[in-house]
């Protein structure tokens, strides 16, 4: 069952509006019958990679950040919050130079287009975010030809990559080369499946003896690392570039961060600037990251480990199953009985200030595990679920 995001959004309806707009906002209007009181506080949401903050809440968290570290102010990203939080990608990473980027897609196609050069063909997975979701760019900007292989699957193992090669050369009469192949890992169109550890180290062989650049779209990488025990300096040794969000699981309001050799990285100022990506100061976004980041990999453990207890806890009751997904990160899948009244479920957890997708016709949703699991103590979050069952 594959996550498409804006289907997601779309299909789980006022359940999940809550990580747009303040809950009170939605709670009058839900398939026509009258909805709870919205509790105060912070809510357990499961659904979404981390905590979006409101804007009162973004506010609130930077005045921490301020009382107890200090913002400091970038002019065009130079200086302050944000070479800051470049030093501390350069570590996390253990590349040799970062550059804050306003997009993820800006990153992508950036990092792509210089690992290729003159080179026109770039091999993708076929359901990655460089292939679905970046409105063509490689082939309408940069004069990229995109190559996808796996179709519907959540990656190609080094083995597809170099038959691929090697049937591209083969089927074409005028040649052009494959300079860069890009991987994004977890694949949130496959639904957070990871990248095969061993299939990396594949690719990434196969590249580096043939010249080919590699790039690791790593939007999610801290989600793969979590699962998987995987470092994120590990998984970057594999890479030449990686690219890093900076908003779906720590907060900041936008941003991306890629890392890189400083030959590619000292490039990227220069071309950010020709495409419009140059902004005055992004020091809000960068704060909001480098204070969300201290303690973030504890807390994203600590949330795996509840989310164990309250799976296992849930899947004792009657009527009630919780799956993991094979190669599968922060996302679950919750199958109900049919007899189960899947919205007296939704409403009676909201009550608790628990906040989860409505399931469907088939009685099944999709749940997704983030820090919100640590707002309440697990036996609350499983009482929560038995007064809703």
């Amino acid at each position: 069952m594959n996550l498409d995001r804006r289907k997601f959004l779309k299909t789980s309806g006022a359940a999940l509006l809550p990580a747009m707009i303040p809950v009170s906002s939605v709670l009058a209007t839900s398939m026509g019958h009258t909805q709870p009181a919205a509790p105060t506080g912070p809510a357990v949401k499961f659904f979404g990679d981390g905590e979006m903050f409101e804007p009162v809440d973004y506010l609130a968290e930077l005045q921490k950040f301020q009382a107890t570290t200090g913002i400091g102010r970038d002019r065009y990203g130079m200086g302050g919050s944000i070479e800051a939080l470049e030093k501390k990608f350069t570590e996390i990473t253990g590349k040799e130079k970062a550059i804050f980027m306003p997009s993820g897609t800006m990153s992508n196609q950036l990092a792509i287009s210089v690992l290729s050069g003159e080179n026109t063909k770039v091999i993708v997975q076929e359901t990655s975010h460089v292939f679905r979701d970046e409105s063509d760019a490689a082939q309408t900007i940069f004069s990229k030809r995109l190559v996808p292989l796996a179709k519907d699957a959540a990656y190609f193992t080094g083995q597809q990559l170099a038959e691929g090669i090697a049937a591209l050369k083969e089927a074409e009469v005028f040649k052009t080369n494959v300079g860069a192949v890009s991987i994004e890992n977890p694949v949130r169109r496959a639904d957070g499946r990871v990248v095969p550890l061993e299939e990396i180290k594949k690719i990434s062989a196969y590249c580096r003896s043939n010249n080919i650049g590699l790039h690791l779209d790593g939007a999610r990488i801290f989600l793969a690392s979590g699962w998987t025990g995987v470092s994120i300096k590990e998984y970057a040794s594999y890479f030449d570039t990686v690219y890093i969000s900076l908003y779906k699981y720590f907060g900041a309001a936008a941003g991306a961060m890629l890392c890189g050799p400083r030959e590619v990285i000292d490039k990227m100022a220069h071309l950010v600037k020709v495409h419009g990506g140059a902004m005055y100061g992004n020091w809000a976004n960068a704060a909001m990251a480098l204070h969300r980041m201290e303690g973030f990999e504890t807390r994203l453990q600590n949330a795996i480990q509840a989310s164990k207890v309250i799976f296992a806890a849930l899947n004792k009751l009657p009527g009630v199953k919780i799956g993991a997904l094979d190669g599968g990160t922060n996302i679950y899948t919750l199958d109900l009985d049919k007899k189960i009244d899947r919205k007296k479920l939704r409403d009676t957890l909201r009550e608790s200030n628990i906040l989860m997708p409505i399931p469907d016709g088939d009685n099944r949703a999709m749940l997704m595990v983030n820090e919100t699991l640590l707002y309440q103590p697990v036996d609350a979050i499983v009482n929560a679920f038995k007064k809703g069952l």
